[in-house]
């Protein structure tokens, strides 16, 4: 198993993208400086030793051994052994909804930050339990198998955003199908279902998706993130209108969350801070009879950071050494 011990680490790949930018700007601004002083074919006789090629190549030595060194501080390891691990817990799957109507900045930072760092500190939360997610709008997608890995639930869960789902909608009956799929099949207990949504737009077929879960044993809580009120959903910069030019107002549904978690033996909660709904779910957990259950687990793990240091010295060395002239190394 591959995995980054400190992947928060791996942001600081991002300021790649202003040096980039800036290198780009200074290339142009140093191309018009040189024409404004002269023709080019006389700046070249000028100076001909000068290779603007070897500048571009030094930059790309220098951002490649600032990427490795990322790399190095996040510490890439891979997984040395295994061991057969003894639980007793639940099955827990959370579906969150990623459609566009997520976007929506009527609770801050939006619906969708909100929703994940209400994940983010739900699995802080788990002990024994293993964890699935499902990711949904208008098709629904398993975006982490049942697991009590919860270092590579955390980092499935950075990676969740409205692109993972190219159909647009709110099928909340495709994640709650596709839910009970992921589920172990022989168990008809020992199962928990949390749906995050704001509730809007459904596309129907809910109920017999329901029912299907109650057979196996599934309890359904929902969670809505919203508000009443309701917000634009930010598009491309802009915010989403109707065919007549009107902006878009996307408001929760609690209504209908409330009632899927009614005949889903569950509870609906309003998601405000987050604090106060995950002790109040893991109550309700707390009521699921748990099962023993045994899981190969890697225990231990080998650190590369090194090679990435390595390889980011190789290259500033690369880099001191290769001269700007023309004609020489």
């Amino acid at each position: 198993m591959f995995r980054f011990e400190h992947i928060e680490y791996l942001w600081l790949l991002t300021a790649l993208v202003p040096l980039v930018l800036l290198f780009v700007w200074f290339q142009v601004w140093r191309r018009k400086g040189l024409k404004a002083f002269g023709k080019t074919s006389l700046v070249q006789q000028l100076t001909p030793q000068v290779s603007s090629g070897k500048q571009v190549l030094k930059f790309v030595l220098l951002a490649l051994a600032y990427t490795f060194m990322v790399l190095g501080f996040a510490n890439p390891q891979l997984g040395s052994k295994q061991e057969s691990v003894k639980r007793k817990g639940i099955d827990v799957m959370i579906a969150i909804d990623v459609s566009n109507s997520m976007l929506s900045e009527d609770v801050k930072p939006s619906r969708l930050a909100r929703a994940k760092y209400f994940i983010g500190n739900f699995i802080d939360e788990l002990h024994n339990d293993r964890l699935g997610m499902v990711v949904f709008a208008g098709q629904g997608y398993l975006q982490m198998p049942l697991t009590v890995d919860y270092s590579a639930a955390r980092m499935y869960l950075k990676t969740i955003n409205p692109n993972l789902v190219p159909t647009q909608g709110t099928d909340i009956a495709a994640a709650i199908r596709l839910a009970n799929q992921s589920f172990v099949q022989k168990d008809t207990k020992h199962k928990a279902l949390i749906i995050i949504s704001d509730g809007e737009d459904n596309e129907g077929g809910v109920d017999d998706a329901i029912a299907e879960a109650k057979k196996m044993g599934v309890r359904i809580f929902t969670l809505g993130v919203g508000t009443d009120k309701g917000g634009p959903i930010p598009i491309g910069g802009n915010y989403k209108h109707d065919e007549n030019g009107n902006i878009v107002l996307s408001k929760m549904n609690p209504t209908m969350l409330k009632e899927i978690a009614d005949k889903g033996d569950g509870k609906y909660f309003q998601l405000g801070s987050g604090k106060e709904e995950i002790a109040a779910i893991f109550k309700e957990l707390g009521q699921i009879s748990t099962k023993e259950f045994e899981e190969m687990v890697f225990t231990d793990f080998d650190d590369k950071y090194q090679w990435c240091l390595a390889i980011a010295a190789l290259l500033l060395v690369l880099e001191w050494w290769l001269i700007e002239r023309k004609g020489i190394l």
